[in-house]
């Protein structure tokens, strides 16, 4: 008996093995541009007029950066015109690191007299000041 259930589930593993399907190649962009680089009159281009084609072809089938790839809306939909605009620009002023934005040590010193933090007008002109006075330092 225990013959038969080992020589039935080695039969089942090796059908499952047998029929498993390998996952999907993906199509190399490459040679999608390469088909796509033919001139007006349908013949293939060569040389540096090939190599241009391609090369505008591959940057238009990749998205420019990270932030146009995450620009969708709630829903999931990609979006379109001004707000994917404004989507992709607040998401590369995130991306820029803090040590990327000039950091004069101003933030700190921008308080009142009695020691708590400016706000609105007060913090906005003391700020220009102080980082006008850390660039002419330098």
């Amino acid at each position: 008996m225990n013959k038969l259930i080992t020589v039935a589930l080695s039969a089942l593993f090796a059908t499952g093995v047998a029929l498993a399907q390998a996952p999907a190649a993906k199509p190399a962009a490459a040679s999608d541009c390469e088909a796509k680089a033919v001139s007006k009159d349908g013949k293939p281009l060569a040389g540096a007029a090939k190599a241009a084609s391609i090369k505008k072809c591959e940057a238009d089938a990749k998205p420019a950066s990270d932030c146009e790839a995450k620009a969708v809306s709630k829903d999931g939909k990609p979006l379109v015109g001004a707000a994917k605009t404004a989507s992709i620009k607040k998401c590369e002023a995130d991306a820029k690191p803090a040590a990327a934005k000039k950091d004069s040590g101003c933030a700190e010193k921008a308080v009142s007299k009695d020691g708590k933090p400016l706000a609105g007008a007060a913090k906005t002109a003391f700020m220009k000041k102080c980082e006008a006075d850390a660039k002419a330092a330098m």
